[in-house]
Formats: structure tokens, C-alpha cells, sequence
């Protein structure tokens, strides 16, 4: 076998030799080099960030690089970071030249590193004679970020044992036997192996070049012809599969978004963070999926339309270690087919009892292919929206909650009409380019169809075209915004065609008719309420390289002051009776308490302190579930195992299966009282409780 590190001391190297793989190296392709310069220019002819292409950039892409083989710094060690150091101010120059060797070189490093480790790993649980100590005081650093490179063979073989060890004790407490444990981890670094035995050139340089677009923003990169046929079925939306947006985290396929419409949107049953470890098909075993790669683990999801596919998944808001297998039925995923609905919410207070209308608008959609065709019936969010604000007029509704939670966004065109159902003439969003040039032809063209009482309801999902709403009818002063802090994605991406490929890239930024860009902070509510997703791990500022918040000249605009005064006396009563809702505080004590368990950066290894540990996870839940229902003067819940088997909510209450909305209802409620001049005293009232101690 032929030796990485001639410059290490001999004793080593003879360990050394034991542990490297003799794969053949892969090698740059004919043509890449001048695709590589190609995808360059571009970048630094048209991104909207405009960068230089020097030393400095050369130190970050090379770091970029080096996570992205290997983020969870499983397989590297020390010295060959040390070694690739010598790139740290080279990879400019290099990158100018259409260089790529040093690209390849790390890979093929990393490659020989992992499957040397990972035939280590089989041998180990092949081997009959080793046992796993269960009662052990050992424990694992879990997040990468708190360990250091592996700084030798030993401490490699050291660390994997213990990762072995965790990952035994997660099948078991899974109700796996311990034999079939061992047989389902031989299946999973089996499989790694043999993926990484099938990278080829195009994977590795598809790696390499979207190292350096990622220095560019997180909506950049650079697709192949195979990879691009993928992105083309996902931007149109109409696979037939579960609905859901992916990424790799770690060894871990971790759910990005539930696509409206979907399959999992419809049912009710993934979540973004969710991370997805083992797929099945229908009656089939479940396949393990950790550490493989995201394209392998979207064709074993994607199926034909009425068949069931099974994910295996460790839920965001659970305790980091058990898991849970879903069914979802496959069926065509297309943004048209959920569109914009609406339902009646009834609000009491104090007396007075309010119907209010509640839209809830999943993606910005238009059949562009129809409206193109000038077909009269052609389907959008704005014609649907409509539609159902006339016919909740016709039901005489007093108020109308927009309801834009987990909206993704869509179509800028939908926005802009959109927007225009509820102000007068005017500008909706300002887009600037790369050049520093303002269009502001996105106008609202005609009178609001809708002048009544209005809220919008956001919270962390709510992204792009979403954002261009709520922060439009913000700065008119049309409704109050509620919720949390948006996503912050305020980007235009173009993709255009390359000599082999495609590259996607920022061109443009939106900005708000008062100058504030969307971008990195998102649309802030006037009434703030806590999140149910973790804002240090959800949004676009959580991100690498985002692009940041600025702003540029506002547009002249009309301003509605009429909400204003009364922003304080809402957010106080809402404080006030947010406190005594036991819904409302149920779901986020739940939400508080996973954020406690999933923080923990460092787990045991002894399986009957990790059992312990799930076992105090249930009890935690069970407790949270009995104070809701003893506030609400219901019956507890006897033990944890009938609470178990009856977890089931009230769907056709939304005050229990929706606090949040219902929450919005209320504010809504409450702003119709203050604003119509019928319930002064109550203003005095509580901005006078407002003062007291």
C-alpha cells in the first residue's frame, strides 16, 4: 500500500500504512479546467457580490473546502490539515489558472481516510469476540464545532469506538436487538463505502467549484448535467414524492422545508430540522441512510404517484436520540395544489364577539403556462385570494387574519398583486442589481379590494415573497404584522447556462418601500411572539457568506398612521393573556424543552444513564401535558402509558390544535375594539396595568 505522509516518523508511517486505502486517485477531466475559469468569470462578472479573488479569499475557500469533505471531522487528521495549509494563500492564483489538483488531491484524501476507517468499523462489529462496554463513564462530544482534527490513527480508532458505541445504544433504545444493531451499522458503512468508491470526477469537481461559489452566498452554486436535472425537477415542482426540500448536515439528511402542497404538507407528519435517517418502500425493511449522499437519498424517496414510502426520522422537537418511522403516501407535488383557503374564527371578548376571516396563503403561485395562454380561469394566489375575501364579506366578517406562516414564497409577480387586494396605488418592492440599479416598476395599479380590519401572521419559515407582503402592508400602515422574526431571504437568483452545466447565482436584493432591505433580518413583527423554531438554527442569518442587511433610499409612499398609537396597549394585553393561556404556554414550555435537551453538545455512553435519559424525556412531556390539562380543568392523564396512547388534540378547536392563530385572532379582536372608538375605557385600563409594578 502506498503511504500519505512520507515526511512522518517511520514508527507512524508503519500504523499509517495499515490505514490508508490504495484507491485510485481521481482526476480532473478534460474541459474542466476552462469550465472552472468560466464558472469564475461569471461570478465576478455578475454576482451581486462583488468580491476579489486574492489571498484572503483564497484562506476561506480553502476552509470551505475542508468542511465540506468533511464537516463532521470524522475522517481527517491533523496533519493533513496541517498539509493542505500550503494552499491557504495559493488557491487564488491556482483558481485564475483553472487549477484544480489541489481540489482532487484533498478528495482523494479524504476518500482513502474514510473507507480505510469504515472497512475498521465492519471489522470491529464483524468480530464476535469484541464487546461493547454498556457500563462505561465514557461520553461523546456530538457537535464538531466543540472537537479538535483526530490527531492520530489512535485517536481516530479511539473516537470511532466511541461513536460505535453511541450509535449501538440509539438502535437499542429504538428497540433493536443487539446482533440486528450490528448487522443494520455493517449495512450503513458497507453502503458509504461503496458510494465513495463511485464518486467520480464530476462529483468531485461539483464539489470543488460550488466551494467557491458558497464564499459567494448560500443560493449559489454550480450544478452538473447530471445534478441539474434534479434541480430542474425541483424547481418545477412537479415530482411525484413526499414534498419536502433537503440538505446534508453532518452524516444526517436534514429536512429544509415541507413544501406546500406536498404529500408531508397535507399530512401533517415532517417538520423542517427534521432528520431523516432510514427509507423504506411500502412493506419493505427500512434502508439506513446515514452518511449517504443527498441526491442518493432523494431517489430512494422520490416513487411513483399512490405508493408509501417510509422515513425513519429524529424529530426537531424530540430529545436528539430516538426516533420515529412515518408513512407518506407518494403523489404529485406541485405549488398549484394547495392553494389559498379560508375559515371562520370566532373571538370573544369581554362581550363582544367578533367573526373574523382567516386566510391561509401557502406559496405565492400563478399557472404561468395558462396566463401566458390569456386563459381567463387561470389559477393564482391573487385570483384565489380574492375570491375568498368576497366571500367572507358575503359572510360578514369583521376582520380578516392573513395567515403566512411557513410560506416560502414564489412567484414576485403574485406578491405585487397581492399586496394590491389591500392598499391603494402605489410601490410594493424595490429591486436593486448588481450595478446599483433600482427598478421600482412593482407597483400596486389600482384601489384595495379589501379596506377593512387586517393582520398578518408570519413567523421564522415565512421567506421571500412572503416577506415582500407582510413588509409592504407594514410600511403602509395597512395592518399590524404578528408573530416572529421572518426568514430573512431578500435575493433574486438567475441560472444560466455554462459549457457543461449551470450556475445559480445572486443577481439582484429586494428592498422594502422604506429603504429597509429584506435580506438577513427578515420582516420584524409589531407584536412579537416567542418562536417555535430556533432562531440560532432556522433563517438566512444562520447561514455561511449571507449576504447582509442594508438599506437604500425609501420610496414615496402613503403611511396609515391610524394603527400606531395602539401598538403598545395590543402588545400589553396580548402579554397579559398569553400568560394565562394554557395552550399557548403548553406549546412553548414543549418547545423550551426540547431547545434544553437538543443543546447538549455531550452525550453518555452508558446505556442505562442514556436510557434513563429517554425515559425522563417522557416523563418531562407527560408533566407538561397534565399542567395543560389540569389548567384547563380536564382531566390528567393516570400514568405515562395511557398518556401515551391518547395524544391526540382537538383539531376542530383552534384555541387548542392553534394557539397561534388563535392568539392572532384575538389581536385582531382587540385592534378592531381600540381602533372603532367603542372601548376607550379599556385602553386606559391597560395601559394604566401597563405602569403598575
Amino acid at each position: 500500500m502506498r503511504l500519505i505522509f512520507t515526511v512522518l516518523p517511520i514508527a507512524l508511517c508503519m500504523v499509517m500504512s495499515a490505514y490508508v486505502s490504495a484507491s485510485v486517485p481521481i482526476a480532473p477531466e478534460s474541459g474542466q479546467s476552462g469550465l472552472y475559469r468560466e464558472i469564475i468569470e461569471r461570478l465576478d462578472g455578475r454576482h451581486y457580490r462583488a468580491q476579489s479573488i486574492d489571498d484572503a479569499l483564497s484562506q476561506r475557500y480553502l476552509d470551505q473546502y475542508i468542511e465540506m469533505l468533511d464537516p463532521a471531522k470524522s475522517y481527517f487528521l491533523s496533519a493533513d490539515i496541517e498539509e493542505f495549509s500550503q494552499w491557504g494563500s495559493k488557491l487564488d492564483d491556482l483558481a485564475k489558472r483553472g487549477d484544480l489538483k489541489p481540489g482532487f488531491k484533498m478528495f482523494n484524501r479524504l476518500r482513502d481516510r474514510a473507507i480505510s476507517q469504515l472497512e475498521q468499523n465492519i471489522a470491529l462489529l464483524q468480530n464476535t469476540d469484541y464487546v461493547f462496554d454498556y457500563k462505561t463513564d465514557d461520553s461523546i462530544v456530538l457537535d464538531p464545532d466543540e472537537r479538535k482534527w483526530l490527531e492520530s490513527p489512535d485517536a481516530a480508532a479511539y473516537y470511532w469506538e466511541k461513536r460505535l458505541k453511541d450509535s449501538m445504544i440509539r438502535l437499542v433504545l429504538n428497540d433493536k436487538d443487539p446482533a440486528e444493531a450490528r448487522e443494520l451499522l455493517i449495512k450503513r458503512y458497507t453502503t458509504q463505502i461503496k458510494q465513495y468508491e463511485q464518486r467520480d470526477s464530476q462529483d468531485v469537481f461539483q464539489l470543488y467549484a460550488n466551494a467557491l461559489t458558497s464564499l459567494y452566498g448560500p443560493h449559489s452554486s454550480y450544478f452538473t448535467p447530471r445534478s441539474n436535472e434534479n434541480f430542474q425537477i425541483n424547481m418545477s415542482l412537479s415530482l411525484e414524492g413526499i414534498g419536502a426540500q433537503l440538505t446534508t448536515e453532518d452524516d444526517y439528511t436534514k429536512v429544509i422545508e415541507v413544501i406546500p402542497g406536498g404529500p408531508a404538507d397535507v399530512q401533517g407528519i415532517l417538520a423542517a430540522e427534521d432528520k431523516i435517517i432510514g427509507v423504506g418502500q411500502g412493506d419493505d425493511e427500512i434502508v439506513d441512510v446515514i452518511g449517504w449522499r443527498i441526491d442518493e437519498v432523494v431517489a430512494l424517496i422520490r416513487g411513483a404517484k399512490g405508493t408509501t414510502v417510509k422515513l425513519e426520522v429524529i424529530s426537531a422537537n424530540g430529545d436528539n436520540t430516538s426516533s420515529s418511522t412515518l408513512a407518506i403516501v407518494r403523489d404529485k407535488v406541485k405549488l398549484e395544489n394547495k392553494s389559498a383557503q379560508s375559515k371562520i374564527l370566532e373571538v370573544n371578548q369581554d362581550g363582544n364577539a367578533y367573526k373574523l376571516g382567516v386566510i391561509d396563503i401557502p406559496a405565492f403561485y400563478i399557472d404561468f403556462e395558462a396566463y401566458r395562454a390569456r386563459d381567463p380561469e387561470y389559477k393564482s394566489t391573487t385570483r384565489d385570494v380574492l375570491r375568498l375575501v368576497r366571500e367572507l364579506e358575503q359572510q360578514q366578517v369583521d376582520g380578516i387574519v392573513l395567515d403566512l406562516r411557513n410560506n416560502g414564497g414564489g412567484s414576485l409577480q403574485e406578491a405585487t398583486t397581492l399586496t394590491d387586494l389591500f392598499i391603494d396605488y402605489g410601490p410594493v418592492v424595490q429591486i436593486r442589481d448588481a450595478n446599483g440599479r433600482v427598478n421600482r416598476y412593482h407597483r400596486a395599479s389600482r384601489r384595495a379590494a379589501y379596506a377593512g380590519p387586517l393582520l398578518v401572521l408570519i413567523n421564522r419559515l415565512s421567506a421571500s415573497a412572503s416577506e415582500i407582503l407582510a413588509g409592504a402592508l407594514q410600511d403602509y400602515g395597512r395592518a399590524l404584522v404578528v408573530g416572529t422574526q421572518s426568514f430573512g431571504k431578500g435575493t433574486v437568483q438567475d441560472i444560466t447556462g455554462l459549457s457543461s452545466g449551470q450556475l445559480k447565482m445572486t443577481i439582484s436584493k429586494f428592498y422594502r418601500v422604506s429603504g429597509d432591505s429584506t435580506q438577513h433580518r427578515g420582516v420584524l413583527p409589531d407584536i412579537a411572539f416567542p418562536s417555535v423554531y430556533d432562531v440560532d438554527e432556522v433563517g438566512e442569518s444562520q447561514q455561511d457568506n449571507v449576504l447582509p442587511w442594508d438599506r437604500i433610499h425609501r420610496v414615496p409612499h402613503k403611511f396609515d398612521n391610524s394603527l400606531t398609537p395602539y401598538v403598545d396597549t395590543l402588545t400589553h394585553a396580548h402579554q397579559q393573556r398569553i400568560e394565562l393561556d394554557p395552550d399557548f404556554t403548553h406549546m412553548f414550555e414543549r418547545v423550551d424543552l426540547s431547545d434544553d435537551w437538543g443543546a447538549k453538545t455531550e452525550i453518555s455512553l452508558n446505556l442505562s444513564q442514556r436510557k434513563a435519559r429517554s425515559d425522563a424525556w417522557d416523563k418531562a412531556l407527560f408533566s407538561l401535558d397534565n399542567k395543560r390539562l389540569k389548567a384547563k380543568g380536564l382531566t390528567a392523564n393516570a400514568d405515562i402509558e395511557s398518556w401515551k396512547e391518547d395524544r391526540e388534540v382537538d383539531e376542530d378547536n383552534i384555541a387548542e390544535s392553534d394557539p397561534i392563530l388563535f392568539e392572532a385572532g384575538q389581536i385582531l379582536g382587540d385592534q378592531i375594539r381600540v381602533t372603532s372608538g367603542t372601548d376607550r375605557l379599556q385602553i386606559v385600563q391597560l395601559e394604566s396595568s401597563k405602569a403598575t409594578p
